[in-house]
């Protein structure tokens, strides 16, 4: 009898163990429509626009909703993040073509003034398509990316996981 008792006396202390290093489960995530856009709405409308609406810790990572904004006038240069961040692209308003993957061309200076094979005027031998309202597009960390044309101001929600945690919570 002393023996089962003190095996009850292990298996409840192990299990007090147990249960004092459970983690409560992380919160959910969530924007509503109406909250990224006005948000969105905030942004100047001659610039390109590219903010973190919120970023959370999602065990082991952090992701990241940004709202973006793109006037028609402002294509953008042809970029590829030097990240293992990947971007998921949800598009809210307008239409575009979107290049993806091949070669960045034509160099161009960053925001430090040093040119690198990061950003340049274009793509060449990516994979060419029509994003339009609705569209969702994956794109892997370290893949050249490019909006060579766009037929209107467009609003875009881009989804970030981040496995280095460089976004800031928030």
């Amino acid at each position: 009898m002393r023996a089962w008792a003190g095996v009850l006396m292990v298996c409840l202390m192990a299990a007090s163990v147990v249960l004092a290093q459970e983690k409560p489960p992380l919160p959910a995530l969530d924007v509503t429509g109406k909250e990224l856009s006005a948000f969105i709405d905030t942004f100047p409308k001659d610039v390109i626009t590219d903010r973190a609406i919120k970023v959370a810790e999602v065990g082991g990572y952090r992701v990241g909703i940004f709202g973006v904004f793109r006037p028609k006038a402002l294509p953008g240069d042809a970029i590829l993040h030097e990240t293992k961040t990947s971007e998921v692209y949800y598009m809210l308003e307008g239409a575009g073509t979107l290049v993806t993957g091949g070669f960045i061309r034509d160099f161009k200076p960053g925001a430090d003034g040093k040119v690198t094979p990061t950003r340049g005027m274009r793509v060449e031998g990516g994979v060419t398509r029509r994003v339009t309202v609705g569209d969702v597009i994956v794109i892997p960390g370290r893949t050249p990316h490019w909006w060579s044309n766009l037929e209107s101001d467009i609003r875009y929600m881009i989804i970030r996981p981040d496995p280095e945690n460089r976004l800031t919570v928030r």
